[in-house]
């Protein structure tokens, strides 16, 4: 049987429940091909205590977008046969509070697009039921609404959403790759964020107040809030003659 996908409101409700006594326990958490945000790497990094440049080697794969040269980062598996995530362990994830979003929301697929006929945004999501996952057979049974509350994933579909913005307006400037010297300082300023705080540090970017400097450097989420400024500038400033 292959994965279907079942279209909910917010108001829809679906039956599913995960925990250490359902049968395919941690089965998710393995031949993983996990894209990780820029959000997601700082709470992973903090709620492990590493600095951003030690979890980037230790956890993660880099790769970049072959249609944009963006920067993308991958979870680097514990095991490379089976694949599996370096957080999982046999009684669950040893990360759970600050687990990626893509982890949080399943079963569910956020799918975001622009209406042209409103110029807003258009919220969708999806149910996703794969076949080996056994969290459907329960009687137990939430909202989209209530699933994303008690799960955490505003916050982060707020953060992704910013990165989305950053992606969007690539594409609108140019249909080139990004050079790699740029590609460069897109990844310091969005997932190297202790990198990024020393560049804010020596000066070496300019036009920024000082009271956002300041900021940045004791809030990791204002630093990345304005290392999305600074790339969506930086770009604008490369593709626009």
């Amino acid at each position: 049987m292959d994965a279907c996908l079942t279209p909910l409101d917010q108001d829809g409700s679906f039956a599913f429940c995960c925990s250490p006594q359902t049968a395919c326990f941690n089965e998710c958490c393995r031949d993983l091909n996990q894209f990780l945000t820029p959000y997601d790497v700082l709470r992973l990094k903090n709620g492990i205590g590493l600095s951003s440049q030690r979890f980037l080697a230790e956890y993660t794969r880099r790769h970049i977008g072959p249609g944009s040269g963006l920067p993308v980062v991958t979870l680097a598996p514990g095991d490379p046969d089976r694949l599996t995530c370096p957080f999982v362990t046999p009684a669950g994830c040893r990360v759970y509070p600050h687990r990626p979003s893509s982890c949080r929301i399943y079963p569910l697929m956020r799918i975001v697009r622009h209406s042209r006929d409103t110029a807003g945004r258009v919220e969708e999501y999806r149910l996703l039921r794969e076949p080996h996952c056994q969290g459907f057979n329960t009687a137990h049974r939430q909202t989209v609404h209530g699933w994303i509350a008690e799960q955490g994933i505003a916050e982060y579909n707020a953060e992704n959403d910013r990165l989305m913005e950053v992606i969007r307006l690539k594409a609108r400037l140019s249909s080139k790759v990004l050079p790699p010297s740029l590609a460069e300082q897109v990844f310091t300023a969005l997932y190297d964020l202790d990198g990024f705080k020393d560049r804010l540090h020596d000066g070496s970017l300019s036009g920024i107040p000082a009271e956002r400097l300041d900021k940045a450097q004791t809030d990791d989420v204002a630093c990345l809030h304005l290392g999305l400024e600074w790339v969506k500038q930086l770009m604008e400033t490369a593709f626009v003659r």
